[in-house]
């Protein structure tokens, strides 16, 4: 589909001033006032008299609703909006820590604390635990390194809860641990 040429390909904001082609619109001016419905170019010229933009609001209406104000404030309102909803947004990122059935008791104090780690500062964990050999004779050692984990973790204080249980797929157990939510 072949672009207008006024329509610049960055900008897909509402249409305004020359780029509104309806014949006729309903104005409402700066301060909310309904001016009524007026051939275009008479309500450019009135916006450019006021030393603002006509703005497209509702282009599907019968006529299109079009208003009064300055273009690169509405701009910069959206900008900093936008700004302010992606600074408070939280990303939640998920960390693997991996295990198996026959981990120390030193290596699990270890990795215990990474856990300890990840979910203070708001990330969701992934337990894995892998089983090589023989040892998928023995699912059950999988499962109890998992409740000893999670014992472990809310020893003293309700740090996390169990978002998926420990499951089996192949040759692995994994668990998610998600931080408590306050």
């Amino acid at each position: 589909m072949r672009q207008s040429p006024n329509r610049d390909s960055k900008d897909q904001g509402p249409k305004k001033n020359r780029q509104i082609k309806a014949k006729s619109v309903l104005v409402i001016d700066e301060t909310g006032a309904k001016l009524g419905e007026m051939q275009t170019r008479d309500a450019l010229a009135m916006a450019q008299d006021r030393g603002l933009d006509l703005i497209e609001v509702a282009p599907n209406a019968r006529p299109p609703v079009c208003r009064f104000a300055d273009y690169g404030k509405i701009l910069y309102e959206k900008k900093k909006r936008n700004a302010k909803a992606k600074k408070n947004a939280t990303t939640i990122t998920v960390k693997e820590v991996k295990f198996t059935p026959s981990t120390g008791d030193h290596d699990f104090n270890t990795k215990l604390k990474h856990v300890q780690k990840f979910l203070g500062k708001g990330d969701k964990v992934k337990i894995t635990i892998r089983f090589r050999g023989r040892e998928m004779a023995h699912k059950e050692n999988g499962e109890a390194i998992c409740t000893r984990l999670v014992e472990a973790l809310n020893a003293e204080t309700q740090v996390c809860e169990i978002e998926m249980r420990p499951q089996f797929m192949g040759r692995q157990m994994t668990m998610i641990l998600a931080p408590k939510k306050v």
